[in-house]
Order: C-alpha cells, then sequence, then structure tokens
C-alpha cells in the first residue's frame, strides 16, 4: 500500500452537501481516501479546486 497526492477539479453545486458527496465519490476512484481539502475556488469556470491523499 502506498499513498499518493492528487488534485482534483469538481463543479460547483448550490447544495453543499451534495458538492461533499461529488468530491468524495470522484476522490474514491483514486484509492482509499485518506483526507482532502478544497484549495481554491475558480468563480467564473465555477469549478473547485481539490487537493487529497489516498492509497492504493
Amino acid at each position: 500500500m502506498t499513498t499518493h497526492f492528487i488534485t482534483a477539479e469538481i463543479d460547483l453545486q448550490a447544495n453543499p452537501l451534495k458538492l461533499k458527496r461529488d468530491i468524495e465519490t470522484e476522490l474514491k476512484k483514486q484509492g482509499e481516501l485518506l483526507r482532502w481539502a478544497i484549495t481554491g475556488v475558480d468563480k467564473e469556470k465555477q469549478k473547485a479546486k481539490i487537493e487529497a491523499v489516498v492509497t492504493r
């Protein structure tokens, strides 16, 4: 098992609960999710930049 640092962009949602679920669903495709954070928001593109640590 190794840890990996990954980044992703997720479309912003009006509902914060749906945003959290969408982020975790997308990140779990990369491995076992350890932690994640929203590190930036592009208001024009309506995207959130996510950084995460996963294990594979």
